[in-house]
């Protein structure tokens, strides 16, 4: 009964988006209560869990979306994604413009966490597909892959790290493992599969690209726009070598401060609006009006986020999770794909991926006691399972439909398909070194 509620509940939420075209966070709010009453939820709990749900989920995204939009606002107006762009055309060329992206995604993600990934690098994807002509998707895709990959496979991203601990697998050696399968995974569902879906129209948000071409001598130096566009990534990967390097002290705390997300695009939007605007000769009130118009424009994206954070509270709560995870517990099936199963499951009914691999991390451990598997490849089958199937209770299916301007319907036979052909690639790639090590 718990699978048919939870299944129920979703597929009210497409009727009630995709048919009645009810407002998204509405809708959310109504499932939410429609799976809580039917799972038998204390109501003063369920709303709790609600609350609980969308505070957990904004506290985080809310200070990452803001500053996020901010910096890609005053990357955009100013020129530098127009520079950047410009510089990374002509590097890789348009005909290859996709592996400029998917190189993009990758480094920028093995330091950073998805969303910050993606509100940081998506006005570069604009831009780009602007500025070539090139349908956006064509473009975004790509490099959106990389960051779900790295975000779902590597450490030291939380989920990968945490699962590696439980298993008591070597860091070093799931990196590695982590990098050989997520190569053909990122090639399959970024850049192959991007050029299967020309037809389906992305429209980029119109707050965060500058579709009027600057004139050269106008724009912002190479270095400047690279340095001020990268700098979160450079904050943080110096809190990440702080940590791993450095002994504990002042210097290793300030460092790994100055490096936490938040503070680091706090410090980033800073060092725009100096680099890019007070340096360039903009007053302080055009800059302040730009940062408003970009928070603004990004409210019912925050809304809608909150509202698939409070269903996959209302997931956890009512035990949907546990429930299809212990159904899948006595099974023969090997330990690798078993895992993953596990992961699927959970990531499906709940959303999160984090929490699906956690959680079938917890299951998955006994059963791979005594079976000679590889913790490694236990660490990235949960992994590769986490990333399937990502619908409409997945924060990331959100912020890529309203970003992109796509319908329910859209996301689903492009950002789902895409996040279930890097589940499957990961299992397979798992499978094939299995053989192998």
């Amino acid at each position: 009964m718990p699978i048919v509620i939870a299944v129920l509940g979703i597929f009210l939420l497409f009727v009630l988006i995709a048919k009645f075209k009810l407002n998204a966070f509405l809708a959310f709010i109504i499932v939410c209560l429609f799976v809580g009453i039917f799972q038998g939820m204390e109501l003063g709990n369920l709303v709790q869990s609600i609350q609980r749900g969308i505070g957990n989920t904004l506290g985080f995204l809310v200070l990452i979306l803001g500053l996020g939009a901010m910096l890609g606002k005053l990357v955009a107006d100013s020129g530098a994604a127009q520079q950047i762009t410009t510089q990374l055309v002509n590097k890789f060329g348009i005909k290859h413009v996709q592996w400029a992206m998917v190189l993009t995604g990758f480094i920028v993600g093995i330091p950073m966490f998805y969303s910050v990934g993606f509100v940081i690098l998506i006005p570069l994807v604009f831009t780009v597909a602007i500025s070539t002509g090139l349908p956006l998707l064509y473009v975004g895709l790509p490099m959106l892959t990389s960051l779900s990959v790295t975000h779902g496979y590597l450490p030291p991203h939380p989920a990968p790290t945490a699962i590696a601990a439980m298993f008591n697998a070597d860091i070093g050696k799931t990196l590695l493992y982590g990098l050989i399968i997520a190569v053909p995974a990122i090639i399959v569902a970024g850049p192959l599969f991007a050029r299967t879906i020309k037809n389906v129209e992305a429209k980029p948000l119109k707050e965060f690209y500058n579709p009027n071409i600057i004139p050269k001598e106008e724009l912002p130096s190479t270095f400047t726009s690279i340095f001020t566009a990268l700098s979160p990534i450079l904050l943080i990967g110096v809190a990440i070598a702080a940590e791993n390097f450095l002994e504990e002290g002042l210097l290793r705390n300030i460092l790994t401060f100055i490096g936490n997300p938040v503070i680091a695009l706090l410090i980033s939007v800073l060092l725009a609006i100096f680099t890019l605007g007070i340096s360039k000769g903009k007053d302080m009130s055009t800059l302040m009006n730009s940062i408003s118009s970009s928070v603004s424009s990004i409210t019912m994206i925050l809304l809608i986020i909150a509202g698939a954070g409070a269903l996959k509270e209302v997931l956890i709560d009512s035990h949907v999770s546990n429930y299809i995870a212990d159904s899948l517990k006595g099974s023969t099936i090997s330990p690798l794909v078993l895992a993953w199963l596990i992961a699927t499951a959970i990531r499906v009914s709940v959303g999160s991926a984090t929490v699906a691999g956690l959680t079938a991390a917890g299951i998955a451990l006994p059963l791979a006691s005594g079976t000679g598997t590889s913790p490694e490849l236990m660490v990235l089958a949960i992994g590769s399972g986490s990333l399937m199937l990502s619908h409409v209770n997945d924060t990331g299916f959100w912020m890529f439909k309203e970003y992109f301007n796509l319908s329910v319907k859209e996301t689903l036979s492009t950002w789902t398909v895409m996040e279930t052909l890097v589940g499957i690639m990961g299992l397979l790639g798992v499978l094939a070194l299995n053989m192998i090590i």
